[in-house]
């Protein structure tokens, strides 16, 4: 929490405890003076402290009239200070979360080719952590505003608002954006959302959840690249623990969430050599350099090869998978410079 925050906590604090104290500072000083009831004296007290100007239970004596002077007097003080410092309170969690929301929107500003988010439920904030463990940016979307706290703890850029609304992805940056990641728990959310994405970004990859089968086609046409059926993939991954155990215990060791626990990479070829004399996999020999081996290769139209042969070319616009230990996609990345 902001210090300048929590410094006005104390006062409001100390504020209170000093109402406390001349309210029962009031209260026993009529019940001895005044031989007041309880309820009486406490009665009397709030008419004092609040100065309402109602009338006295029973005519106040001489010491009583000097008592009554001497509460007005400390309950002016003390009741302004608490209403001085309750007010500049209301008035700085004004200004800071103001002050908190124009500079988030000032570093979303400046972001480009970043991936949004929508929703930060289990799906969304397993998708910002892999995407951290990976130094992407990336922007969350929430309308929860209970949540604002868990954003700021994990140090995650976000918008707070409904996705629904196109101001509030012009926020996030939806036409600078490379990826757009619609996690949200409704298939209608999310089914207008890719909509909303798709026209005010034509050429942006898109990511939907979805819970049920018959929303795949319906996210897949509203403009979805992939949509992805979390308790299907979910029901498929137990089924194979059953059939083929060690081969899922192997593929869930790949998909460790850490800077240094990577062990698969995707890499554009213009990273690795200069794309105007084509080189093969065989040419760049990694497996020497880096002890990285190459497990797939995406060609220039999106297609893919599994295993590839070692005299395959390596044609601009494509990419390949590389397979190691954590160490050896470090040297992978250090040796080409690749972020």
């Amino acid at each position: 929490m902001n210090p300048l925050l929590i410094f006005f906590k104390k006062k409001i604090y100390i504020a209170i405890f000093l109402l406390l104290v001349v309210l029962i500072f009031g209260v026993l000083g009529f019940r001895v003076i005044s031989h007041y009831t309880w309820i009486d004296a406490i009665y009397m007290t709030v008419i004092t402290i609040t100065t309402v100007g109602f009338g006295e239970v029973i005519p106040l004596d001489q010491n009583a009239k000097i008592f009554t002077i001497f509460l007005i007097l400390i309950s002016l003080i003390v009741v302004g200070y608490a209403l001085s410092t309750i007010t500049e309170y209301i008035l700085s969690k004004n200004n800071i979360e103001e002050l908190k929301q124009k500079k988030m929107q000032k570093l979303i500003n400046n972001f480009k080719n970043h991936v949004i988010i929508c929703g930060y439920g289990r799906n969304g904030k397993q998708a910002a952590r892999k995407l951290a463990a990976h130094n992407r940016s990336f922007v969350i979307i929430e309308k929860n505003r209970d949540v604002i706290d868990r954003l700021e703890m994990d140090q995650v850029p976000y918008v707070i608002g409904n996705a629904n609304e196109d101001e509030i992805l012009l926020e996030a940056g939806v036409d600078r954006a490379s990826c757009f990641i619609s996690a949200l728990p409704s298939d209608a959310d999310n089914l207008f959302v890719v909509l909303s994405a798709r026209q005010m970004n034509k050429n942006i990859n898109i990511i939907s959840r979805a819970s049920q089968e018959s929303s795949y086609e319906k996210l897949k046409f509203a403009g979805a690249n992939n949509v992805i059926l979390p308790d299907k993939i979910g029901g498929d991954h137990m089924a194979s623990l059953v059939v083929v155990p060690g081969l899922m215990e192997f593929l869930d060791n790949l998909s460790i969430v850490g800077k240094s626990n990577i062990n698969i990479e995707e890499i554009a070829v213009e990273k690795l050599y200069n794309t105007n004399e084509v080189k093969t996999i065989k040419d760049l020999d990694l497996r020497r350099k880096t002890g990285c081996t190459v497990i797939g290769y995406k060609d220039e139209n999106g297609e893919y090869i599994v295993n590839p042969e070692a005299d395959l070319r390596l044609v601009p616009n494509s990419k390949i998978i590389v397979l190691g230990r954590p160490e050896q996609i470090e040297d992978l990345n250090s040796e080409y410079n690749i972020d």
